[in-house]
């Protein structure tokens, strides 16, 4: 009998990859989040993202990265307060570069900020 459950693409937690966002139909940068054990899962049909701004805001909620080291066209912010659950059938495509393992570990705390302003 064969798997009638829809593949989904399979991202890690720090890659950017291109989204479809909204009605719109037009495409936005997003990070993945979530850890990969649900990001891998073909039982889990979402993942946790947050969307990369090119309107520039720093607050305690957000990083400003420059685009040598996400390979977007121009400098970018991602805002914690931003984190929302995604359908993996809307991600479209990987980009070839992903976030460090210690920029994951600060977008971490923008998340956790954004809930408790009293975290690090």
């Amino acid at each position: 009998m064969a798997n009638d459950r829809p593949r989904f693409p399979s991202p890690r937690r720090g890659e950017i990859w291109t989204a479809n966002l909204g009605d719109t139909g037009k495409r936005h940068w997003v990070v993945i989040v979530s850890i990969d054990p649900r990001n891998l899962s073909q039982n889990a049909e979402t993942v946790l993202i947050v969307p990369f701004a090119s309107r520039i805001a720093e607050t305690p909620t957000t990083i400003v990265l420059q685009p040598g080291e996400t390979g977007l066209p121009g400098p970018s912010c991602l805002r914690g307060h931003f984190i929302t659950t995604l359908p993996k059938a809307m991600l479209v495509q990987r980009t070839p570069r992903s976030l460090s393992g210690l920029r994951m570990k600060q977008v971490s705390t923008l998340i956790r900020r954004a809930f408790d302003p009293d975290s690090i």
